[in-house]
């Protein structure tokens, strides 16, 4: 699940199609194709985040500040010392060094990965960095491990959509908010755009904001300064 630009499965032209071919009691192009149905709340890809020298010339490329503004974005996040951010799928680390600096003194950033090598070299990038309290989590894909009502906000940056099982997994996610915690997720417009996933890819806006009205959060804020995603920021919804 590392930071990455691929995907989560979602309704577009193809989904209305596959709909009204049920609805005629006509097979979809899976079925016809002995695939089973994609499933709407599923990863749309799972690529292999092993080779680390790969992806950091393309997560760490200096060009990448000036569409995906790490300091505006750290900055509307409004985190305070002593705070705990956990950066769900930090992948090579692109932005745990200004997450640092955001909660010091005191604070913790749990840089999260499901890749085992992605985690060995954010354990080295914090040594190389001197960030302190960077801690390295290896994740499962279904578990972030993250210490039950301790995170303030839980970044998803370029992440949500190679998440599976997205409304189970964001609700159980919940349980490990801070009272006042949030989570933010930031994600690639679903459209062509010069950098990021192919389209099939992303996951459209409307999309994610039901998803996680399903797992049981709330649309509290979005911020529209970023070129090429959206940005939103969700809280649990009162039973």
């Amino acid at each position: 699940m590392s930071a990455p630009w691929c995907a989560a499965r979602c309704f577009g032209t193809a989904g209305l199609l596959a709909a009204g071919l049920l609805a005629a009691g006509l097979p979809t192009a899976a079925e016809q194709q002995g695939r089973p149905p994609r499933d709407p709340h599923g990863a749309t890809a799972h690529d292999p985040f092993n080779d680390v020298g790969r992806w950091a010339k393309i997560f760490d490329d200096p060009g990448r500040d000036e569409w995906q503004k790490p300091q505006e974005v750290v900055l509307a996040l409004g985190l305070k010392p002593g705070q705990i951010v956990a950066d769900l799928g930090a992948g090579t680390g692109y932005f745990e060094k200004r997450l640092s600096k955001a909660v010091a003194p005191g604070g913790m950033v749990l840089a999260i990965d499901t890749e085992p090598e992605m985690v060995r070299h954010l354990g080295e990038r914090a040594l190389q960095e001197g960030t302190a309290n960077v801690v390295p989590v290896l994740a499962l894909p279904q578990e972030a491990f993250v210490p039950p009502g301790r995170a303030d906000c839980v970044l998803v940056v370029d992440t949500y959509h190679h998440i599976d099982d997205r409304v189970r997994y964001f609700h159980r996610m919940k349980e490990v908010l801070a009272p006042g915690g949030r989570i933010v997720i930031i994600d690639f417009h679903k459209r062509l755009l010069p950098v990021g996933p192919p389209p099939e890819h992303k996951l459209p806006r409307e999309f994610v904001v039901d998803e996680m009205k399903q797992a049981g959060f709330g649309l509290a804020d979005e911020k529209t300064f970023l070129p090429y995603h959206y940005f939103l920021i969700f809280r649990p919804e009162t039973p």
